[in-house]
């Protein structure tokens, strides 16, 4: 072990905060720095976006809002939603594929702090979600998508959308670690996610849906991330939403981050 990772080390073996911080960023660049030699683990955060995009915007918005122009201006804050939800599954890929092939055994040898490896994958994760959120946001800017609500509501949009990713990624983390295989993550991707987002406020009003569902969709996560997130980008109530989302944020990361890392500290 070297002197610096010596100093790092205090008596009971624990990292000090600092270096443990450093590390954390580290392991956060290598997995940015991988998309160099393997470009298509970027794509992944690319090309299922611009789908969402078109497909929403051209095969719903004339049905939903007599235009696809129309209809983008109110469902592309809830494509960007949904999107960064299934895109926190690529932690529970990523998480499980490195844990089954020992690439975190190896990682843990190192004199740095055990949770630096798990933090600089999540902390690499939503930097490629900010790739995808601008990348969809540009995307329908060059379609006809117009923020009316200023510079600043288009950086609180995005703010609040990395803090939503970043607690429900500890349930990826969760996922990650307790599925068998990378095949499993995705069956709950698409069990859990998809009906959680197509009953919400995310595609269609609310006000559209039969009485007993609006019940539900008025206290469903997405519907707050969703109204907020766009509220936020071309006006509307946003104070209600904003709370709500940072609630039901506060709340996931209170549950799912003791229990994530108590795991985790388990297959150290």
């Amino acid at each position: 072990m070297s002197a610096t990772a010596e100093a790092a080390l205090s008596g009971s073996g624990r990292v000090r905060p600092l270096p443990a911080i450093r590390q954390t960023a580290t392991m956060a660049w290598r997995s940015l720095v991988s998309i160099k030699h393997n470009p298509l683990e970027l794509i992944d955060f690319s090309i299922t976006p611009i789908m969402f995009v078109f497909l929403f915007t051209y095969v719903f918005g004339g049905q939903m809002a007599g235009s696809p122009k129309a209809y983008l201006q109110y469902a592309l804050a809830g494509i960007i939603v949904q999107n960064a939800l299934f895109t926190t599954m690529y932690t529970a890929m990523s998480l499980n594929s490195d844990l089954t092939k020992g690439v975190f055994d190896r990682l843990r040898s190192l004199p740095i702090a055990r949770a630096a490896p798990l933090l600089g994958r999540i902390a690499a994760d939503l930097c490629k979600q900010l790739w995808a959120m601008l990348l969809m946001i540009g995307l329908g800017l060059i379609l006809g998508f117009r923020v009316t609500n200023g510079f600043g509501g288009f950086l609180q949009a995005l703010l609040l959308l990395l803090v939503f990713a970043a607690a429900v990624s500890w349930t990826a983390v969760l996922i990650g670690m307790l599925a068998g295989d990378a095949e499993k993550v995705q069956v709950f991707a698409f069990t859990l996610i998809f009906p959680i987002t197509f009953t919400s406020s995310a595609f269609v009003r609310v006000e559209t849906m039969p009485g007993w569902l609006q019940a539900w969709v008025d206290v469903n996560p997405v519907t707050h991330l969703a109204d907020a997130f766009r509220g936020l980008l071309v006006g509307g109530a946003v104070a209600g939403p904003v709370l709500w989302s940072l609630a039901w944020a506060a709340g996931i990361a209170a549950v799912f981050v003791p229990i994530a890392l108590r795991v985790y500290r388990a297959r150290a």
